[in-house]
């Protein structure tokens, strides 16, 4: 078995497959989604844990089955009759590594934000720019907060975010007043949300503090202590594309189709976590690399015993 991304996904349907007696190679690129963040929340028994070590107890704990893990990027697959074959970048001087052959493959390689182009977002992500008020709204509750809008799906965060501070501002930012719909300046002020119209020029940023917005031109500047924004996300889903997977167009991207334990469109390629749809949180992602690891193992052994194979 190879297992393609070594996050919440990845680890847990190697942890599965390793209980269950797989040989199992897990290939880590070392690119978590969730690196710029000091903490995760919303996971029963592990709130408040750092994404680095939880990645660590993982690793930790898949060891103890005899999962192996590289630090490696798959950067090719192919599928034959046998199953997979995986290559990986390596290190070597002719920039080609290793290929490794598995008879079923997870993909759990997860997505990329992209950023809106603001002078200074970058940098804060993860700090007191942030994206998802159920990972962080908790640790920046009562504070001053700002939406930036990129489409009129912002409205939406912007109504969301106000469950945590009663005090909201939207700045519609590259988001035309017009395109507002009488609905959303309802549901708007009946949050208490402000609106700003006008181009976010930077942010402001004081002893390491985000302290404002300004605005472009002669927009002057809103005092702010915190910024949500939405991130466009870039889904890795290279190597299902390149398998030839049935993938589903969303307003988050496109994802492989899979049934409810996670196999693709290509018999033996599974897809787990964020490299199978937008909205799975740290949680939802182990839960579903668990699942996949559960079924692989079902698929190999009857597959085996109508073979006639020996176990």
């Amino acid at each position: 078995m190879v297992v393609v991304g070594g996050g919440a996904a990845g680890l847990s349907a190697a942890l599965v497959l390793g209980r269950a007696r797989r040989r199992t190679l897990v290939v880590d690129a070392g690119e978590p989604r969730n690196a710029p963040a000091a903490h995760l929340h919303g996971y029963l028994s592990r709130d408040g844990m750092s994404p680095a070590e939880f990645l660590a107890v993982g690793r930790a704990e898949i060891a103890r089955y005899g999962v192996e893990l590289v630090r490696d990027r798959a950067v090719d697959v192919t599928r034959g009759d046998g199953g997979f074959a995986v290559r990986l970048a390596g290190g070597s001087p002719s920039g080609e590594g290793r290929t490794v052959r598995a008879r079923q493959l997870v993909l759990a390689t997860g997505l990329a934000d992209e950023l809106p182009p603001v002078p200074g977002l970058a940098e804060r992500f993860g700090r007191d720019v942030l994206h998802c008020p159920y990972c962080h709204g908790w640790e920046v509750r009562d504070r001053a907060f700002g939406v930036l809008a990129t489409s009129p799906a912002s409205v939406h965060q912007a109504l969301v975010v106000s469950q945590w501070s009663k005090d909201v501002t939207l700045f519609l930012h590259t988001l035309a007043e017009e395109e507002l719909t009488d609905e959303d300046r309802r549901r708007l002020d009946t949050a208490g949300v402000d609106v700003v119209p006008g181009e976010v020029a930077a942010l402001v940023v004081e002893e390491d503090r985000l302290t404002g917005i300004r605005l472009a031109g002669d927009g002057g500047e809103h005092a702010r202590e915190v910024l949500f924004v939405a991130p466009r996300p870039v889904p890795r889903t290279g190597l299902a594309v390149r398998l030839g997977a049935e993938t589903s167009r969303t307003p988050f991207g496109d994802y492989p189709v899979t049934d409810e334990r996670g196999l693709t469109s290509v018999p033996g390629l599974w897809a787990a976590g964020n490299a199978a749809g937008f909205a799975e949180q740290i949680v939802n992602a182990a839960s579903r690399g668990y699942r996949a690891g559960a079924a692989i193992n079902l698929e190999l052994l009857m597959a085996d015993l109508d073979a006639g194979g020996r176990r």
